[in-house]
């Protein structure tokens, strides 16, 4: 009885096991399992036709970046990220710095980067040529169009919280009233004055959100933004060459899309269940 009951086990493991590798449908000669069909509903939010169609273009995109020997190395991560540090008045350990107070995981950020340059490279091989290159009238009619994308404050309100203790201000961000061993104070900081980090900091922070927490004067400081005021808008010869980058992504990824819709037509996806 033991014996079979054990056989009955096995059987019924091995049978789950079974469903949750059978493959749905193959494209290009790749599997796409069930399991990941379910996986990706769940981490989406999808329902099963969404799901399968980014497990498609996902399988798609693969494919496309080894055909055209796409690679990043560290070396691309951080030639992208200094010019992203420069744009920011910071050198590349400053901005690094900054990135690992305001992201949990480092590494997941750098990833991302990885993901970012995979992209643009992928775009400027398959575009190169066939993409209309924004002129100064484009640029233009984007900034008269979108001022509010490119305005910054004079003065920024905050309540700084200042603590030897870093879990003090980690209870104080989920919870302002819980200031036990908290210094308290409210103060107006003007935007010209500010170091490159701060600015960073303080114009990627919305109204009534927290700045991630740093290090300054031998304390951890968060600041609570309170009001922006004296917003202007960034003269044109300031913003130019960022809305140039604005304009061409939307074309590249425009592009990108449309690439992809041809290759599903002509790709080679077998329905298995």
């Amino acid at each position: 009885m033991k014996k079979l009951l054990g056989t009955l086990l096995l059987s019924s493991t091995l049978s789950f096991a079974a469903i949750i590798d059978a493959v749905a449908l193959i494209v290009n000669n790749e599997p796409i399992t069930l399991y990941d069909i379910d996986k990706r509903m769940v981490q989406g939010n999808m329902n099963k036709k969404e799901a399968v169609s980014s497990l498609i273009d996902e399988v798609l995109y693969k494919q496309l970046i080894e055909e055209k020997n796409i690679k990043v190395d560290i070396f691309d991560i951080n030639n992208y990220l200094e010019k992203v540090a420069a744009q920011n008045g910071m050198d590349l350990y400053t901005f690094k710095s900054v990135v690992k107070q305001k992201y949990k995981d480092y590494e997941a950020y750098e990833e991302e980067t990885k993901r970012r340059i995979e992209r643009e490279k992928l775009i400027s091989t398959l575009v190169r040529g066939n993409l209309a290159i924004a002129n100064e009238e484009d640029l233009k009619i984007y900034y008269e169009n979108n001022q509010n994308q490119f305005s910054t404050a004079k003065e920024i309100e905050v309540v700084q919280y200042a603590s030897k203790d870093r879990g003090a201000l980690v209870s104080v961000m989920n919870n302002p009233m819980a200031t036990k061993d908290v210094e308290q104070s409210t103060i107006v900081l003007e935007q010209n004055q500010l170091n490159s980090q701060l600015r960073y900091l303080l114009n990627d922070t919305n109204i009534n959100q927290f700045t991630p927490i740093f290090a300054a004067n031998s304390k951890y400081v968060t600041l609570l933004v309170k009001e922006k005021k004296g917003v202007e808008t960034i003269a044109f010869d300031e913003v130019k060459n960022k809305i140039f980058s604005v304009i061409m992504q939307k074309r590249e990824a425009d592009f990108l899309r449309e690439y992809f819709e041809k290759i599903k037509l002509t790709a080679d996806i077998k329905v298995v269940r």
